[in-house]
């Protein structure tokens, strides 16, 4: 018998900080860029708690070299006594203790987006070293941490200031121990988040500075709230009425408000959250105004006889299409589903929503006959392509219920029935489809070879893409159906593979490709199983030995790296279907040598917009960034 030792001696005590540095993914998600970028919202939260209390006007980031964080607020200031549990400064306390903060029900915030009290702690114990300071009483209060969050000494005054100065100061270093893969703040995510806090909070000014190379600087002040963040989504679109449609109210200390408006578009982009925290799972605040969308816009067309005796009811995929929504929700006491807080979970949420957005929108229908019409005929005309998009997905369903392997003789299937094991390549033409049906795993990888470029979906409506060949070709191996009936677990492959030529046109079909995903299965991509080949672009010879490379960059540093009297030959690969099947395997394809780029939705405003411009209707922002962008265009001539 195999002798095991557990004892007492190996259940470990993680004290203090300890935990957090020991399993840091707990409490940041990751120690990869995201989880770096985190330690910057939960301070960030913490000031901005301050302004949902009413106490601060103006925050303050500054990224300076080094990648040092900044972060200043001019709120209340953290109270700088004895805590009376502890028996360290409160300050101390914060900084030191997990779960310590002021929002566990004191009188302190009245509505907070961080509720577990981690935050300021977490920073600290995954820091290099923090300092804070402190505005309060005509005085500064200062005190540092190094090595994981342990106090270099109490906290001190070091100086006096004008008794109105108020607020809190944090700066800090991330721990490259911790952060292995980088330290580096990427400008762009801190715009990105920054800017939709100050959507979310009417009036409150935010500064952004880059101190790093370029001293850039942006601020983010928008006194019109979410009004200006649905006309900033709507920007490049055409919207059937120009006013931004606003309702808001409040009941048992729970504020709500929401901003809408119509767009000629076939997608809906409905955005919530609660007390600035993105719940991009929805929840009941955004169940609650989906019904009442439904029911209201329903009722008024009844009422004013603008259906039809034989008209059935408008559904609630009807009353969204081409609808851009922004949800706020402030509560006192959120209860979210999960730790990952993205979906809210209050029951009395969704019917003060639904109160609130029905007794609104009411009113604004009847005092508003014309832009309702507009609604209702946007709706309507959605109603009649779910009809026709219902008899094209049947017609889909009946030839997916076909042999799989059958279906217009183009998937070269995978003889694993193993979802977990087995992906499958979406193929740029026959030529590429026959080197990769050679050179594939017979086993676990699908050759799906696309002839031609698919649909534009930005421009067509699920019915028009349901009568694609090839669109119905891919939802028929996916296999987990599309529209209404889609269903992640019934996806046959783990891993979605689009390997397409790195010239102008693949990466046309790519992004044809990434459109259709993004609007008729963003739970796939969002589930992590959409993936981009990266085929090499230059093959190196010199004697015996051959070196496959990505990109120029990649290239230069091989070739910098060879002895002088070694005289390489270089070739670029034209494309896919030009290497034979054992080459492509071993650059592209197989799981030991290839290399992957997984697709993501990190930012879903952004990619609707990148979209947006490089696929919808409007062809001025397309034209205008293939000028700006055709010096980087790689050309085969």
């Amino acid at each position: 018998m195999k002798e095991t030792h557990y004892t007492d001696s190996d259940i470990q005590v993680l004290e203090g900080l300890e935990a957090v540095r020991k399993r840091p993914g707990m409490y940041i998600g990751s120690t990869g860029e995201r989880g770096l970028h985190h330690l910057v919202w939960e301070i960030v939260d913490n000031a901005v708690d301050e302004a949902l209390a009413g106490f601060c006007d103006d925050i303050e980031v500054i990224v300076d070299k080094g990648d040092v964080i900044e972060v200043r607020d001019d709120g209340r200031g953290i109270p700088t006594g004895i805590n009376e549990k502890t028996g360290l400064s409160t300050v101390e306390t914060i900084f030191t203790v997990l779960h310590a903060g002021g929002k566990f029900g004191g009188e302190g915030y009245k509505v907070s987006g961080g509720l577990h009290g981690v935050g300021a702690s977490v920073v600290n114990a995954l820091s290099k070293w923090l300092e804070v300071k402190i505005y309060r009483d005509g005085n500064v209060y200062y005190q540092r941490f190094e090595n994981g969050g342990h106090p270099v000494e109490p906290l001190k005054i070091i100086e006096t200031c004008d008794p109105e100065r108020t607020g809190s100061t944090v700066r800090f270093e991330p721990d490259e121990e911790i952060f292995k893969e980088t330290t580096h703040y990427d400008y762009d995510t801190l715009y990105k988040r920054l800017q939709e806090i100050a959507f979310l909070n009417k009036g409150l000014r935010i500064n952004l500075y880059d101190l790093r190379e370029d001293d850039k600087h942006d601020t983010f002040l928008y006194n019109g709230g979410i009004i200006e963040y649905v006309q900033m989504l709507n920007k490049n679109k055409n919207v059937l009425h120009d006013d931004v449609i606003y309702l808001s109210g409040e009941e048992d200390n729970i504020f709500f408000e929401v901003a809408f408006q119509y767009n000629d578009g076939y997608n809906s982009n409905i955005y919530s959250f609660t007390n600035n925290i993105n719940t991009y799972e929805g929840g009941t605040h955004e169940d609650g105004v989906k019904l009442a969308l439904t029911r209201v816009i329903n009722n008024y067309g009844k009422n004013q006889k603008l259906f039809k005796e034989k008209d059935e009811s408008l559904s609630g995929d009807d009353v969204r299409e081409g609808l851009t929504m922004i949800i706020s929700c402030k509560h006192p006491d959120p209860q979210f589903e999960g730790q990952t807080k993205t979906k809210l979970g209050n029951s009395e949420v969704k019917k003060i929503a639904s109160d609130v957005f029905s007794t609104g929108f009411e009113r604004y229908l009847m005092e508003n006959p014309t832009v309702a019409k507009t609604i209702i005929e946007k709706a309507m005309s959605a109603s009649r392509a779910r009809i026709a998009a219902k008899k094209a997905r049947e017609l889909v369903r009946r030839k997916g219920d076909l042999e799989i392997t059958a279906f217009y003789g183009k998937l070269t299937d995978c003889k694993s029935k193993d979802p977990s094991e087995s992906e499958i390549f979406l193929v740029e033409g026959d030529s590429a489809g026959g080197s990769a049906k050679n050179g594939r795993d017979y086993m676990t990888q699908a050759i799906l070879p696309l002839r031609g470029k698919i649909l534009n979906v930005e421009k067509a409506r699920l019915d028009r893409a349901l009568s694609n060949e090839e669109i119905k070709t891919i939802i028929t191996a996916f296999g987990t159906g599309i529209g209404d009936e889609f269903d992640l677990s019934k996806l046959r492959y783990d891993k979605i593979i689009i390997m397409t030529d790195a010239d102008v046109d693949g990466s046309h079909i790519r992004v044809l490709l990434l459109t259709l995903f993004y609007r008729f299965f963003r739970p796939i991509v969002e589930a992590g199983h959409v993936y981009a080949a990266c085929p090499p672009l230059y093959k190196i010879t010199h004697g015996k030995t051959i070196k496959y490379v990505l990109d120029d960059d990649e290239k230069d540093e091989y070739l910098a790296s060879l002895p002088a009297n070694v005289k390489p030959e270089i070739s670029r690969n034209k494309g896919l279907g030009e290497m034979d099947p054992d080459e492509l395997r071993d650059t592209t394809m197989a799981k030991e040598t290839r290399i992957l780029r997984q697709i993501t939705v990190d930012d879903l405003q952004a990619a609707d917009a990148a979209f947006e411009k490089l696929m919808g209707e409007e062809v001025e922002p397309r034209r205008e960034f293939i000028e700006k962008n055709a010096g980087y265009a790689i050309l085969d001539i």
